[in-house]
């Protein structure tokens, strides 16, 4: 029998390997944004790296069909092995459960409604529906969005015991993403406490200029969280406020009580 001895894992390997991971993922989100399929070069450009540092992802991604010919002749598109893989994933109970809700929100305010759950100290997007506005606010179902800047990351800190937020807060930074956002624990905590006794938080251009958002949190059968939230222009949210608060409101302790 024949034995090999593997070489241990150094850091600089690690990284390494990291590093090819992220950007195959990168690689990835791009061709799910272009179901007819990319050119190395278009592919390139849209994770900015080199076309032969792509090149090499592409045909290790391409050896386990997760990226396959979009045609005879050039060009690539997700792969087979991905269907599989998402196949696989064990829905999100409480998102599933409500998305008719947020159907419900998108037609009544014509706004564009986001659902997200914590995961690793973020608010993770995992359902949308965009607005029917030219001119709305819509972000990536994936996308992680900071805790302490948008309302639906406030909304899902709200929520936590005070032990999962004390152990949450050594995690998270308070960085500054628009002069408005709150980078002082403090003044986080307080507002928190504000948000638990309304049930609403507020993005007032917190996390992009322009852009301000309402939203309110849910628990599902198992406990679970899940937040809902309406980003919108912010001189259209002015004016719809008192609307969309009473919609999201209505929509969601209705659901809650059918929960």
């Amino acid at each position: 029998m024949k034995t090999t001895t593997e070489a241990p894992l150094t850091n600089e390997s690690e990284g390494s390997g990291i590093r090819v991971i992220a950007r195959a993922a990168d690689i990835l989100l791009a061709l799910s944004n272009h179901p007819d399929g990319l050119s190395l070069r278009e592919i390139a450009q849209f994770v900015k790296l080199p076309r032969s540092t792509v090149q090499r992802i592409i045909n290790s991604l391409e050896e386990s069909n997760f990226v396959i010919a979009a045609s005879p002749t050039s060009g690539f598109r997700l792969g087979p092995t991905l269907t599989l893989l998402a196949e696989a994933v064990r829905p999100f109970d409480i998102a599933r459960m409500a998305r008719p809700l947020i159907l419900q929100l998108a037609t009544e305010t014509g706004e564009t409604v986001d659902m997200s759950i914590l995961s690793h100290g973020k608010a993770v997007v995992v359902d949308q529906i965009s607005g029917v506005h030219p001119l709305k606010a819509v972000s990536t179902i994936g996308t992680s969005l900071p805790l302490h800047g948008t309302s639906i990351g406030k909304s899902l800190l709200a929520a936590l015991p005070e032990k999962e937020l004390e152990g949450l807060r050594s995690h998270i930074q308070l960085k500054p993403l628009t002069k408005n956002t709150i980078t002082n624990w403090d003044k986080l905590m307080a507002e928190l406490k504000t948000i638990r006794e309304t049930g609403l938080a507020y993005d007032n251009e917190e996390y992009m200029t322009g852009i301000s958002s309402v939203a309110t949190v849910m628990r599902g059968p198992g406990g679970e969280l899940a937040a809902i939230s309406l980003p919108v222009p912010t001189e259209r949210f002015r004016a719809k406020e008192a609307e969309l608060i009473e919609a999201l409101m209505s929509r969601s302790q209705s659901f809650q009580r059918r929960l």
